[in-house]
């Protein structure tokens, strides 16, 4: 099983290398950002199940990542000098995972890591299977690549992914509105049955011709009609 793969986004070398170096060393698959641009790149180059990311940045500032981040799903763990209780609340109230204030203690982050990680852990334990396959598509659940039947790899994104795992997890189940809100934990104030709509459209552009595995079940949800294989 890969280990949970985290960027560290801060413009402070010092600091960003020595959290880079302490995370690798509990076991995490840790890389390092200066600003926002890098951080693009790397996600579009392998994603990330956790955004350690600096409030204060060059360019694009912490609160406007966090803020399209959270659109796409993405889990963020904010990082900031301003550790007032407004500072905060506007970082959670923007899609932050979780808000830790500095100067903190290495064990901190640590422990708020790993409880932002068990939050967004699907159902079933990754090592249990390494392949889910359905009508000759591939999701690769360790790497989390999604691979096309002509070997093609699909770009997806931190939500995408864990929208398709939800109806893989599922094959068949219909699936209600407020149900897939609940298994994607997007149940605050900004979330609305509009919200899944979207999600699964943009999922289905990313499926191109297999979008139709996913069905609509006017006013009731939406369903995987296809069967699932695990290997």
């Amino acid at each position: 099983m890969a280990p949970p793969a985290v960027i560290v986004v801060d413009d402070d070398h010092s600091v960003r290398d020595a959290l880079c170096e302490y995370l690798c060393n509990q076991g995490f698959a840790t890389r390092g950002a200066v600003d926002a641009r890098e951080m693009d790149r790397q996600l579009v180059e392998k994603p990330a199940d956790l955004i350690v990311l600096d409030l204060m940045l060059p360019g694009e500032d912490g609160l406007s990542i966090c803020r399209r981040l959270a659109r796409d799903g993405q889990a963020v763990l904010m990082l900031s000098a301003l550790g007032s209780t407004v500072d905060r609340v506007v970082g959670l109230e923007l899609g932050a995972s979780d808000y830790l204030a500095k100067p903190f203690d290495p064990r901190e982050l640590l422990a708020r890591v790993r409880a932002v990680l068990r939050r967004g852990r699907p159902p079933e334990e990754a090592g249990q299977t390494s392949r889910l396959v359905f009508e000759n598509w591939a999701l690769d659940v360790n790497e989390r690549l999604l691979l096309s039947p002509e070997g093609e790899m699909v770009a997806l994104t931190a939500r995408d992914y864990r929208l398709l795992r939800i109806f893989l997890d599922r094959p068949r189940r219909l699936l209600s509105r407020d149900q897939l809100l609940d298994l994607l934990d997007e149940t605050g104030a900004d979330a609305f049955d509009r919200t899944i709509d979207l999600a699964v459209s943009r999922l289905r552009r990313k499926l191109g011709p297999a979008a139709a595995f996913i069905e609509t079940v006017r006013g009731e949800g939406y369903r995987l009609a296809v069967p699932v294989m695990r290997r």
